[in-house]
């Protein structure tokens, strides 16, 4: 079966993944638990399922790779950069890469963030499944998911979870 690349990350109601400075300790719920349903997230469940992570630069530069020291890492970049540990960096088609990276043998791939590294999976509509955390914020202005100009993708509802004000939904392509 083929490894799926899964995008995975939380918004807020106006479209936002993180603050302009590239903040999220935003991303918290109310703490009203009135309307849970049964299911929870659980991300360290997640976490089992991939051994791909892929991320931009500012993901990395804001230490996210720390995360993941068990699983490779790949960071889009328009730098050269030397490989280290589990990390490889990717200046060039990231797309491409990962495409040849899914064809391996192995679990999914986590699609990380941020907006200008989805934006070329988007374009590409490559991503298989969409795990989006909706946070009851506004943020008003920061770092948008999505970039414009993308092109139709159908999507089926899977899942819904809904965990102390955080709407949970995961979408697969239909």
């Amino acid at each position: 079966m083929e490894r799926k690349i899964i995008l995975n990350l939380a918004i807020s109601i106006d479209g936002y993944i993180a603050s302009e400075d590239g903040g999220f300790d935003w991303i918290v719920g109310d703490g009203d638990d009135k309307l849970d349903t049964e299911n929870k997230w659980d991300y360290d469940e997640f976490l089992k399922g991939v051994d791909v992570v892929v991320m931009g630069k500012n993901c990395y530069d804001q230490n996210f790779y720390n995360e993941f020291s068990d699983k490779k890492v790949y960071v889009a970049t328009s730098q050269e950069l030397q490989d280290h540990d589990n990390i490889q960096f990717i200046n060039g088609d990231i797309c491409k890469v990962i495409e040849e990276e899914r064809k391996k043998d192995g679990k999914d791939i986590f699609l990380f963030g941020g907006g200008g590294l989805v934006d070329n999976f988007i374009k590409n509509d490559i991503i298989d499944e969409y795990i989006i955390g909706i946070i009851p914020t506004i943020l008003g202005k920061g770092r948008p998911l999505f970039l414009g100009n993308n092109p139709k993708i159908d999507l089926h509802l899977d899942q819904y979870i809904m965990d102390k004000g955080v709407v949970i939904l995961r979408y697969s392509k239909r």
